[in-house]
């Protein structure tokens, strides 16, 4: 979709991010009336709009969006802290609570994405942020697509979005997506965030699809024992290879969740870890953030 960048707002003083995307590089498909520019171009506004729509803690804030020349931008907030991505590379394996922590923090926003008649369509970890206090955010509505019926589908016929290691059946198929292939994706990242690996791993881009489509995921306890048996069935129902056997939205996998979430410790908090711990904010709701050391220059 682009570039993004680190900014600063001068007006206001303030860090954002900028998202960008050139157009004027795009080469016009043969036979096809409207250029791949003026896809992009369409899809990128449509996030603009999407996301300043949209208000929630687990969502990005979108604070401005044009033109320069043949360049679209987008301003958003820049959000501090770890990609999911990156905390499952470098701790390996979650622990069960953590991995549990996050799942119900995504459940939040999407359940606000979808409230907006929206689906993702590329929930993955890289598009998960785990800032300092441990509260998760849901990044890029880029490829995000309206339910409703009748609005223009901006993807080339027969050409699936999104990434293949999250990618739900239907989507590989290029069939139509909904709320329930966002519940896909986030079954492959709990599976991930508690073996350390997609469920279908393979070779190429094109095996991952095939095995997306074909193949049952192997139960986790099978490759974790300690992982509750509560979680194992809700991972294999988010990964069912037809979506009515999914749960239907992102609240009904939440309440499945709940027993399994951290409990409030009682206790204040005093600083925050070295790494990101997506449990905090349940131990520590609306604690004031401790202030940081002082470090003498």
């Amino acid at each position: 979709m682009g570039q993004v960048w680190a900014a600063r707002d001068q007006r206001l003083e303030r860090r954002v991010a900028v998202k960008l995307l050139r157009t004027d590089a795009l080469p016009n498909p043969a036979g096809r009336g409207d250029s791949q520019a003026d896809l992009l171009r369409r899809r990128f506004l449509r996030e603009c709009r999407i996301g300043a729509g949209l208000d929630h803690p687990g969502l990005v804030t979108v604070y401005d969006a044009g033109t320069d020349g043949e360049e679209l931008y987008l301003v958003m907030q820049c959000v501090p802290g770890l990609s999911l991505a990156d905390l499952v590379a470098e701790e390996g394996p979650l622990p069960v609570e953590r991995a549990v922590a996050v799942a119900g923090q995504l459940c939040a926003a999407l359940a606000a994405v979808h409230s907006a008649q929206v689906v993702h369509r590329d929930l993955k970890p890289s598009n998960v942020m785990i800032r300092p206090d441990g509260r998760a955010i849901l990044l890029d509505l880029g490829i995000a697509t309206a339910l409703d019926p009748g609005a223009t589908r901006l993807t080339l016929t027969g050409s699936p979005i999104g990434s293949p290691a999250y990618m739900a059946p239907e989507q590989a198929m290029a069939a139509l997506a909904d709320r329930r292939s966002d519940l896909y994706a986030l079954g492959c990242m709990l599976h991930e965030m508690l073996a350390g690996d997609p469920p279908f791993p393979a070779p190429t881009a094109l095996a991952v699809l095939r095995r997306q489509v074909d193949d049952p995921p192997v139960p986790l306890r099978r490759l974790r024992a300690e992982v509750p048996a509560a979680l194992e069935a809700l991972v294999l129902r988010l990964l069912a290879k037809r979506p009515e056997e999914r749960p239907a939205d992102a609240a009904e996998v939440h309440a499945v969740l709940l027993p399994m979430l951290p409990a409030p410790t009682g206790r204040i908090r005093t600083r925050l870890p070295a790494v990101p711990d997506p449990g905090d904010p349940y131990r520590y709701p609306h604690h004031p953030q401790p202030t940081p050391l002082l470090v003498p220059p």
